[in-house]
Parts: structure tokens; sequence; C-alpha cells
């Protein structure tokens, strides 16, 4: 069985609650209260700066060229269709600065950078890897499930379970297999707890938007 998938086991309980969360049923119904989905982009636009940063950070380390070459794709591709998407959602909701990171945002990215800058970058990349896979599976689960009509956030879904996304969300998988195919079982274990660490703050991520999370006073 490929790493891939022995991780995506070992974190399928986290995505199970993320499907169930109020905010993707909401999402895919249309009735996503506009205030959280505001919330949500502006601090999805913060966090995708700090998303590309690691992912720079990868490649830079990587040991081979094909994987340094590959991660910086990876971050040119999350800023070109995220950023596209990220536009068009702040001039419809009138969102004139992305402020600064929630508690849950900045958790998030602060451990994608410690991991892509300090972990072994077998480790790296399995942190990253959530954020590629979980969201081609939600926006898919979505894209499947929803009721025809109007959906404010149509063009959200449509983003994340279209083809050029899948693309690279299957290069990233390929390439976190072909680490952990050299790597020890103790290795691969580390790899899949930084799968699963990651995975816990995507459901997290959400649950902050939803709640609009702010920080103690």
């Amino acid at each position: 069985m490929p790493w891939s998938e022995q991780a995506w086991q070992a974190a399928a309980p986290i995505y199970q609650n993320i499907l169930q969360h109020p905010f993707i049923t909401e999402l895919m119904n249309g009735s996503l209260d506009k205030d959280c989905f505001r919330f949500y982009i502006a601090q999805d636009a913060l966090y995708l700066g700090a998303f590309s940063r690691a992912l720079a950070l990868i490649a830079a380390r990587a040991g081979d060229t094909d994987t340094s070459l590959q991660f910086i794709r990876f971050a040119e591709g999350a800023i070109v269709v995220e950023q596209a998407l990220h536009a068009s959602f702040f001039r419809e909701l009138a969102i004139e600065t992305a402020g600064a990171p929630a508690p849950a945002g900045h958790h998030y990215t602060n451990y994608l950078l410690a991991q892509a800058a300090l972990a072994p970058i077998g480790n790296a990349m399995a942190a990253v890897l959530p954020c590629f896979w979980i969201y081609k599976q939600v926006g898919d689960y979505i894209y499947q499930q929803q009721q025809k009509g109007s959906n404010p956030y149509q063009s959200w879904i449509d983003t994340y379970a279209g083809e050029e996304f899948g693309l690279l969300v299957q290069k990233a998988i390929a390439h976190c297999d072909a680490m952990a195919a050299q790597a020890t079982a103790e290795q691969q274990a580390q790899m899949t707890g930084c799968f699963v660490q990651a995975s816990r703050f995507e459901w997290m991520f959400w649950d902050s938007a939803y709640r609009q999370e702010q920080w103690p006073v």
C-alpha cells in the first residue's frame, strides 16, 4: 500500500468531521452566512501567502532538481489558481484588506513554515499535502452532493473540484509517495504524523471561520 493511502486512512476521521462541519454543509447548500465566508476568504488569502512560502522553502531544500522544480510549480499554481478566486470574492464581498491572522490560521501557517524550514524534507512535504488533497476531496464531495440551483459560492466549489487543481493534487501525492518509498518505517511514521497534524489544522481553519474566531483579550 502506498504511503499516501496509509496517511489518508490515518486522517480519515478528521476528514469525515470536516465534511460534517456546518461551514462545509452550509457552503454546499448556499446558506453559509456571508460574514463567515468573508472572514474565511480574508484568512485564506493570508494563509496562501504563507503556504506558497512553505512550498518555496521545500523546493529550495529538495535533494533533486525534479522535486525542486515541481514544488516551485506547486507554489506558482497555488498563487495563480487561488489568488484569482480570492480577488473575485474580495471585490464581490467588499473586502478591502485581509487584516491579521486569526489564531487557527496563525498556528497553521507557523506549523507549515517550521516544518518546511527545519524538519526533515519528507515531513515538510507531508505537512503541506493536506491543503492540496483535502481541498480537492471536499470540492469533489460538494460538487457531487450539492442540489442543482444558484449557489453564491459556486466559483469556490468549481475551483477545487476542477481538473486543473486535481492535477496539482495528483502530482503532490506522487512526490510524497516517492519520498516515502525511500524512507525507513520510522521516517514514514513521522511523515504520517505531520499529515495528520496538518489535517487537524484544516478542520480548525474552517471552524475558525465559522466562529469568526478572535484572539482572546
